[in-house]
């Protein structure tokens, strides 16, 4: 870590700084554009200063990252432009993986092949790929994963959130099957 980086946790004087370096890395990174205007970007960024857990990254005095976790998610990882290359993200990331040790989830472009490469280096695995059709910019995206210090129940864990997903499904379907059944009478 530079000596010249600060890992300090988010403050609500943060939210400007940080909206800049959320657009900016969006920008200069392979991935599709925002499809939020910069206001809504700023309004929505000041309001999870309030609600997540933000770390901000200060560089030479700077804000030059950030990193934004929910209980089970890195949700943003974010490094100005300017100050890639410098461990930035590393740091960030090692913070995240000290925050929740028992493990998170993240999601990436397919076409950010750079941040892909920086996951898969740092241990994070692919979980799933998608077409993109329920995330906001319909693009392609992978679910990656850092399984945490207990690999194995972190991944039973979400093994097990599946099942209850499909079992909740399946009880769906068996309903709308009755409801069809009694809709079209006796055969």
């Amino acid at each position: 870590m530079p000596t010249e980086l600060v890992l300090r946790p988010g403050v609500a004087s943060d939210a400007a700084a940080l909206a800049l370096v959320h657009l900016e890395a969006r920008a200069a990174a392979p991935m599709p554009p925002s499809v939020h205007p910069e206001l809504e970007v700023r309004a929505w960024l000041s309001g999870r200063l309030t609600t997540d857990e933000v770390w901000v990254a200060e560089y030479a005095g700077r804000v030059a990252g950030y990193a934004r976790l929910t209980d089970a998610w890195l949700d943003d990882l974010y490094v100005a432009p300017g100050d890639a290359r410098r461990g930035i993200g590393s740091a960030l990331l090692d913070l995240a993986k000290s925050r929740r040790p028992g493990g998170f989830c993240l999601w990436v472009f397919e076409s950010n092949a750079p941040a892909r490469a920086f996951y898969a280096r740092h241990g994070l695995v692919e979980l799933e790929r998608t077409d993109g059709s329920a995330n906001e910019e319909k693009a392609p995206d992978l679910r990656l994963a850092w399984p945490g210090e207990d690999p194995v129940a972190f991944l039973r864990g979400l093994a097990d959130e599946v099942e209850e997903q499909l079992a909740d499904l399946l009880a769906r379907r068996a309903a709308l099957a009755r409801a069809l059944r009694a809709a079209t009478g006796p055969c």
